[in-house]
């Protein structure tokens, strides 16, 4: 029993030592004064809408660039794409109906020539 009697009571010394320690360290710390204190502050809150005003000013050029930069440049892409495109479909018109030309001429030799093998036959 007297092992658990010197558990508590070291427990118990722990938790005094670790608040005296404590105590102890909060004196060591140098606080600022109110003027110190409110020169950091008014530093901080300059700092931060210097910070704002920059990013914010950033903000609208990268917006400027990209209206009359690179949505210029993709409206001009899209337009030679629908003239490349439309170009194609013209393209593609003409070579079906050369096709169909040259496929109607076929039929037309292909009736020729079997109007002939019946007049040899016959």
């Amino acid at each position: 029993m007297p092992k658990d009697v010197t558990k508590k009571e070291s427990k118990e010394n722990n938790k005094r030592h670790f608040f005296k320690d404590f105590k102890a360290e909060l004196k060591k710390v140098i606080w600022p004064t109110p003027k110190q204190l409110v020169n950091n502050t008014v530093a901080v809150i300059t700092i931060v809408l210097i910070t704002a005003v920059i990013v914010f000013a950033l903000d609208l050029v990268f917006e400027v660039m990209n209206d009359y930069g690179i949505n210029k440049l993709r409206d001009v892409i899209s337009t030679q794409n629908t003239e490349v495109t439309d170009t194609n479909n013209e393209n593609e018109n003409t070579a079906v109906n050369e096709t169909s030309d040259s496929n109607s001429e076929e039929t037309n030799n292909t009736d020729n020539n079997e109007a002939k093998n019946n007049t040899v036959n016959e």
